[in-house]
């Protein structure tokens, strides 16, 4: 048997002194390589982790109330509500303001006195007057007197002159004594008609000076204050014209401009929804009550005045407001306010209606109930609430959880 040299035999060792097997030479082979691939999968594994959490951008809206008798409309205009009778109220009489008062928001009643000027020349005209007329009267009394005892020598001498005990001469004296004193006393009594008249008109410059309500109001603005220069066309420096502006409330209607194309739209008498930027959540019963016969040309308009079913104590002049023109008169549930929100918003998810709500940048899949169309929206019976912020047209990959951002439009 031949014998084998085993001095030819070696042993390999590594670097660190320890042997080297074979599966250990095959590590080495591959280690490189595996630590390149390891590297690559934990990039990449980072890039999908910052990938996913990437905000995504989304076309974003609200959950709004609205009411079902939208879908009645047949136009929509806008205007402000006025008052029917109002007036600036001032004086005939040319004077300095003494007393005013009212304030603004003072109801008042017609005929009551608001205001005062100074009337102390005129009250001192009004008094001679009256004393005027006093003198006057009782000269007529004397001169009645006097008629009374020319009637009664009269009588005696026509009896004295039957019985020829007087003469005709003295007879004629004492026909025109009669004949005088009448004619005194139709005098006197014209200067006491004219003695009333002239009491009449002091009187009236008195009353003048004292400014009333022309009807059942509140006052609106105040003008001038005590103190101030009234004159009834304010020409002097610094004077006054008018002293407050009162409207009578309970005229209260909306002046809205309806384009002249759609005016085969509105008809008198028509129903209306009225509601006001003021008063937001509120809707009035409105009709309309006339239409100006005249389209203003710079705006192709015609105005048109929607008068209130009821006035509300809350509903003041000059605030602005939208009228909805219905095709027909609605009931109180179609008046009733209902959440809805963009039919785009609602999904189908696993069967179930969702509408993705977004919450401090994160959209949340919300189980919805929805109920019938109203106009542009769907009425939303459970599930959202007025304010709510959804997403709209949310793609099939689009999950519960992700993070979104508003688009820029």
């Amino acid at each position: 048997m031949a014998q084998t040299d085993l001095s030819k035999l070696k042993l390999a060792r590594g670097t660190d002194g320890m042997l080297v097997t074979g599966h250990a030479r095959a590590w080495r082979r591959w280690r490189t390589p595996a630590l390149v691939a390891i590297v690559v999968l934990v990039a990449g594994g980072f890039a999908a982790m910052r990938f996913k959490a990437a905000p995504v951008e989304v076309e974003q809206a609200s959950v709004t109330s609205a009411y079902p008798y939208q879908s009645l409309s047949v136009l929509t205009a806008t205007g402000y509500v006025v008052a029917q009778r109002k007036a600036a109220v001032a004086s005939k009489a040319t004077g300095r303001l003494e007393w005013l008062g009212v304030a603004e928001g003072s109801r008042v009643k017609q005929g009551e006195v608001i205001a005062r000027l100074e009337n102390r020349d005129m009250a001192a005209a009004r008094d001679q007057a009256a004393a005027n007329l006093t003198v006057a009267r009782a000269n007529l009394e004397q001169s009645r007197v006097e008629l009374a005892d020319a009637r009664r020598a009269f009588g005696r001498s026509e009896e004295l002159l039957r019985q020829n005990f007087v003469s005709d001469s003295a007879h004629d004296v004492a026909r025109a004594r009669l004949e005088k004193a009448q004619a005194g006393v139709n005098s006197l009594e014209a200067s006491v008609a004219v003695a009333q008249a002239n009491l009449r008109a002091a009187e009236v410059n008195v009353d003048q000076t004292l400014i009333r309500a022309p009807f059942d109001g509140v006052v609106l603005t105040k003008a001038a204050n005590v103190g101030d220069v009234v004159t009834p066309f304010s020409s002097a420096s610094d004077a006054k014209g008018a002293v407050v502006t009162m409207a009578d409330m309970a005229t209260l209607e909306v002046e809205a401009d309806v384009s002249e194309s759609n005016l085969s739209k509105v008809r008198i008498d028509q129903p209306t929804e009225i509601q006001l930027d003021a008063l937001p959540d509120l809707r009035f019963r409105g009709v309309v009550a006339r239409m100006v016969p005249t389209v203003d040309r710079s705006k192709a308009t015609v105005m048109t005045k929607i008068r209130f079913a009821a006035i509300d104590p809350r509903v003041l002049p000059e605030m602005s407001a939208k009228v909805t023109f219905l095709s027909e008169a609605v009931n109180e549930e179609q008046r009733v306010a209902r959440i809805a929100v963009s039919p785009a918003a609602i999904v189908t998810r696993d069967g179930r209606s969702v509408a993705f709500v977004v919450s401090d940048g994160v959209a949340h899949a919300t189980p919805v109930t929805t109920g019938e169309r109203i106009g542009d929206l769907v009425e939303v019976q459970s599930g959202l609430k007025v304010g709510d912020k959804v997403v709209l047209k949310p793609g099939e990959k689009f999950a519960d959880g992700a993070k979104v951002k508003t688009a820029a439009k």
